[in-house]
C-alpha cells in the first residue's frame, strides 16, 4: 500500500513537471543541467575502455622483440628500421619495411607493403604534409605518398604515423635502429613494475578533484525552478494534501527533470563522442569506437542519478514548512546552523591524519580512507558556502541602487545564489590541492639531465660509418646553426681478446676537445690522457707511449679478428672539466690525425649543436639535415629535466580532465543563470515597467553573481591550501604554496563566472521589457 501510494506521488509529480510551457520549460533547463553532468560522468566511465583500446591498438603493431637472439631469414621475415622523427614538438611514428618473403608479416592498417621511394601515411600526417604548415616536413619525407594507414594500425585518428619501403636494412641489423621480425604484436614478457604508492594517491585524488564540481553540478541543476515549484507545493496543499504527499509530488518532480536528463546526457555523450574523433587535446585523440562506457559504471550513472535527485530533493525541503496560503520561507527564514557544517571537514582531515608522513616507503595509502577524506573536505565546501553568503550578505547595507538590489536578492535568496557557485568553489579548491601535491612531489619524479644549454641547444648520433666530417659541415651550412662540435667515440683495451682494462677516446680538432677537457697547447696529431675525472681508474695505466691498445676489442663469445691495432704516442696531460653533457669526460682525447684510418671506421659519431633559436623552425631545419645525411640520425633537444612517464601521464590525464570539467562548469552556470532569470522576469518586466534603468539591473545581476563568487573562491583558497598541506605531510614532504599558481586558480574561476555573466546580458535585455507581465 505505501509503495503504491509512493508511485502515484511520484507520478503526479512527474506529470507536474511536463505541465503547460513554464514546465517544459523549466524540465529541459533542468535536463540540460543534469545531461551535462551525465555526459561527462559517462565520458568518466568510458576513458578505462578507451586506454585499454589505445594500449590494445599500440600493443598489435608493437615491433619490439624481447628475445636474446636474432631470428634467421626466411621468407616469412621482415626487417623493421625505426625511422620516428619530430615536427614542432609533434612526434611522428615512423617504420620502414623490407619484406624478406611472400610471407612476411603486414603492419596492422596496411594492405600491402609500400616499396621503396614510397610511403602510407596516416590520414592526420597526409593532411598535414599537404598544408602549407607541412612544407619543411615534405623536405624531410619526400617519398610518395600510396595511401593511408587505416584505423587498426593507429592508436588515434590524430596521430601521426607513416610506414616507407626499404631496402639494405640487414646491414643495419647489428650496428643500427633495425629489427627482425616474424609477426607484430609480440607479448610483453614478465610483469611491469609497481606503482609508487605517491602516484596512486594522486591518481584517487585527480579522480576525486575531476568529479566532485560534476556531482555538485547534478544536485544544483534538479533543484531549478525551485520557486515556481514551491507556488505548486502550496496549491496541492490548498486542495488538501499533506505534507508527506507534497514532498513526495516534488520528488517526482526532480525524478522526472533527472531520467529526461538522462536522455539529454547520453545524446551530450554521444555528439560528444564523435566531436572526440576530431580532436586532439595535449596531444592524445581517441577514436569515437574507443568511448564504450562500462556497462557496470553506465548502469550505475543511470541508478545514482535519478537516486540523487528524489534524495537532494526531499533533503531540500526538510526545513521548509509548505502551508495552503503559501510557503513559509517566503518570509525571513531561520537562521542556518554551523556546527553541524563544519563536522564535515574536520570528518574529512580525521580520514586523512593517520596517513601524515607516511610518504612512500610506508606501503600503499589506504585508498578508502584517501577518497573518503578528500570528499568529505570538498562536500564541505557546500555545506559551509550558504551559510557564510547568508551571514555575509546580512551584513551588507547601503550603497547604489543596483548593489542595494543585489543584496536584497541574496538576503532573500541566498542558498540558491550559494547553489550556483558551489561547483565553481569546489573546482578551485580541488585545483589548488591538486597544484600544491604535484608541485610538491615534482622533484621527486624529475631527473635533471645536466645538459648546459647554454653551450648546446641540439644532440645528433651518427651511425658507424657514416663520415663525421661531412656531417660536421653539413651541420655548419643549416640555417640557423650557430656552431657545431663534432666528436668520433669508441672505446680501447690493452688486449685483443677480453680486455682487462678499457679506455674512452674522443676523437675531434682543438676547438672541440678544448669544450671537453682543460688542454694545454694543441695541434694536429696530439694525444691527451686526462686526469681527475670521475669513475675513470683505467686511463692512467692505459695512457702510456709506444703501449699498443685495441680498437673493437672482443669479449668471449664475440667475433675475432676485427679488432684494430693502435700504438699510442707521445701523450700530453689534460685537465678534467665538466663537458657540454654536464659529466666530466674522462680517457683519451684525440686528434684525428693520430689514429689510423681503420680505428674510424668503428667510432661513433656525436654531434652537438648551438643554435639561433630566433631562426624560424631552425630545430627541423636541424632534423631535415640529419635525415639528409643518415636516415637513422637521431637529432636529440636537449631539456633541462626528464619526467617519469608514469607521473607524465598523470599530469596529462589531470589536463585533459580539467578542460573537459571547466568546459562543464560555464556551460552548467549558463544554464543555471538562465534559469534564474526565467525565473525572475516578472520581477524585471515590473522594475523595467516603474522606470528603472536598464543600466541598473545589469549592474545588480552582475553584482548578484560578483558577491557568492568572491565568497566562493575565498572559502575555496582555504579548503584548498588546507587539503593541500594535508596531502603534502601525507607524502612526507615540506609544505609550500606557490603563491602566483593559487593566484592563477583563483583567476580562472573568476574568469569562466565573468564570461559566463557577460554571455547572459542579452536575455538579460530581451527580458526586461514591460510586455514580460502579460499573463493568462
Amino acid at each position: 500500500m505505501r509503495a503504491r501510494q509512493w508511485s502515484r506521488d511520484l507520478a503526479m509529480g512527474a506529470g507536474f513537471a511536463f505541465t503547460g510551457r513554464g514546465g517544459w520549460v523549466r524540465a529541459v533547463l533542468t535536463a540540460v543541467g543534469v545531461g551535462l553532468g551525465v555526459a561527462l560522468l559517462l565520458l568518466t566511465t568510458a576513458i578505462p575502455s578507451a586506454l585499454a583500446a589505445r594500449d590494445e591498438r599500440g600493443q598489435a603493431r608493437s615491433d619490439l622483440t624481447f628475445s636474446e637472439t636474432t631470428p634467421p631469414r626466411t621468407d616469412a621475415t621482415l626487417l623493421v628500421a625505426d625511422v620516428g622523427t619530430t615536427y614542432r614538438d609533434k612526434d611522428i611514428r615512423g617504420r620502414e619495411l623490407e619484406p624478406e618473403g611472400p610471407k612476411a608479416p603486414l603492419p596492422p592498417g596496411l594492405d600491402e607493403f609500400p616499396a621503396v621511394g614510397e610511403m602510407v601515411v596516416s590520414p592526420a600526417l597526409k593532411e598535414l604534409l599537404q598544408s602549407p604548415d607541412g612544407k619543411l616536413l615534405r623536405e624531410r619525407l619526400p617519398d610518395r605518398i600510396a595511401g593511408t594507414i587505416a584505423e587498426p594500425g593507429l592508436v588515434g585518428p590524430r596521430e601521426l604515423a607513416f610506414y616507407r619501403g626499404g631496402e639494405g636494412l640487414a646491414s643495419k641489423l647489428e650496428s643500427g635502429p633495425v629489427t627482425r621480425l616474424e609477426r607484430f604484436g609480440e607479448p610483453v614478457p614478465g610483469t611491469s613494475d609497481p606503482w609508487d604508492p605517491v602516484l596512486i594517491l594522486l591518481v584517487l585524488v585527480v579522480i576525486v578533484v575531476l568529479l566532485m564540481p560534476v556531482g555538485v553540478f547534478v544536485a544544483a541543476a534538479v533543484r531549478f525552478g525551485g520557486e515556481g515549484r514551491d507556488r505548486r507545493l502550496a496549491a496541492l496543499r490548498l486542495v488538501g494534501s499533506d505534507s508527506g504527499m507534497t514532498r513526495r509530488v516534488a520528488a517526482g518532480e526532480a525524478l522526472a527533470g533527472s531520467v529526461l536528463g538522462l536522455l539529454f546526457g547520453t545524446g551530450f555523450f554521444l555528439i560528444g563522442r564523435q566531436i572526440a574523433g576530431r580532436m586532439e587535446v595535449f596531444e592524445i585523440s581517441v577514436f569515437p569506437s574507443y568511448l564504450n562506457p562500462s556497462p557496470a559504471l553506465a548502469a550505475l550513472v543511470a541508478v545514482m542519478v535519478p537516486a540523487a535527485a528524489v534524495l537532494v530533493t526531499l533533503f531540500a525541503l526538510r526545513g521548509v514548512v509548505i502551508e495552503p496560503l503559501g510557503v513559509v520561507r517566503t518570509a525571513k527564514p531561520s537562521r542556518r546552523r554551523l556546527w553541524w557544517r563544519l563536522l564535515l571537514p574536520l570528518a574529512g582531515l580525521a580520514m586523512l591524519a593517520p596517513m601524515i608522513g607516511q610518504g612512500n616507503d610506508g606501503g600503499d595509502f589506504n585508498q578508502y580512507l584517501v577518497i573518503g577524506g578528500v570528499m568529505l573536505l570538498l562536500i564541505g565546501v557546500t555545506a559551509l558556502l550558504p551559510w557564510i553568503v547568508e551571514t555575509a550578505v546580512a551584513r551588507l547595507g547601503a550603497g547604489p541602487l543596483a548593489w542595494q538590489l543585489a543584496v536584497r536578492r541574496l538576503q532573500l535568496s541566498s542558498g540558491a545564489a550559494a547553489r550556483t557557485v558551489n561547483g565553481i568553489a569546489v573546482a578551485v579548491a580541488g585545483a589548488i590541492a591538486l597544484q600544491m601535491l604535484f608541485a610538491g612531489v615534482d622533484d621527486d619524479f624529475t631527473a635533471a639531465t645536466g645538459h648546459d644549454e647554454t653551450r648546446a641547444q641540439m644532440q645528433v648520433s651518427v651511425p658507424e660509418g657514416t663520415p663525421l666530417a661531412r656531417a660536421a659541415a653539413d651541420f655548419g651550412k643549416t640555417e640557423g646553426v650557430r656552431k657545431v662540435y663534432a666528436y668520433s667515440e669508441g672505446f680501447v683495451g690493452e688486449r685483443r681478446t677480453d680486455p682487462e682494462f678499457t679506455s674512452l677516446v674522443t676523437v675531434g680538432d682543438c676547438a672541440s676537445l678544448r669544450e671537453v677537457a682543460k688542454l694545454p697547447s694543441c695541434r694536429d696529431g696530439d694525444v691527451f690522457a686526462v686526469s681527475g675525472a670521475e669513475y675513470d681508474t683505467d686511463t692512467a695505466d692505459m695512457a702510456k707511449p709506444g703501449r699498443t691498445l685495441y680498437f673493437d676489442s672482443g669479449y668471449e663469445g664475440e667475433p675475432k679478428g676485427a679488432e684494430t691495432a693502435w700504438t699510442l704516442p707521445a701523450v700530453k696531460r689534460a685537465e678534467a672539466a665538466m663537458d657540454m653533457t654536464g659529466n666530466e669526460r674522462g680517457g683519451l682525447l684525440v686528434t684525428p690525425e693520430a689514429l689510423p684510418a681503420a680505428a674510424m671506421k668503428s667510432l661513433g659519431g656525436q654531434i652537438y649543436l648551438r643554435l639561433d633559436e630566433s631562426v624560424p623552425d631552425v630545430r627541423d631545419r636541424v632534423r631535415n639535415t640529419a635525415a639528409a645525411i643518415d636516415p637513422f640520425a637521431r637529432p636529440m633537444l636537449w631539456v633541462s629535466s626528464l619526467r617519469s612517464e608514469r607521473y607524465d601521464s598523470i599530469r596529462t590525464g589531470l589536463f585533459v580532465g580539467a578542460t573537459c570539467v571547466l568546459a562543464l562548469i560555464g556551460a552548467s552556470l549558463l544554464v543555471s543563470q538562465l534559469e534564474q532569470l526565467r525565473e525572475r522576469r516578472r520581477l524585471l518586466s515590473a522594475l523595467v515597467a516603474f522606470g528603472t534603468r536598464r543600466r541598473t539591473l545589469s549592474l545588480s545581476v552582475l553584482w548578484q553573481t560578483t558577491i557568492p563568487i568572491v565568497l566562493g573562491l575565498a572559502l575555496a583558497s582555504v579548503v584548498g591550501l588546507t587539503l593541500g598541506a594535508v596531502l603534502l605531510k601525507m607524502t612526507a614532504t615540506g609544505v609550500s604554496v606557490d603563491w602566483a599558481s593559487l593566484l592563477a586558480m583563483i583567476g580562472i574561476g573568476a574568469g569562466v563566472v565573468l564570461l559566463v555573466t557577460l554571455l547572459s546580458l542579452p536575455p538579460l535585455l530581451r527580458l526586461m521589457r514591460p510586455e514580460g507581465l502579460r499573463t493568462e
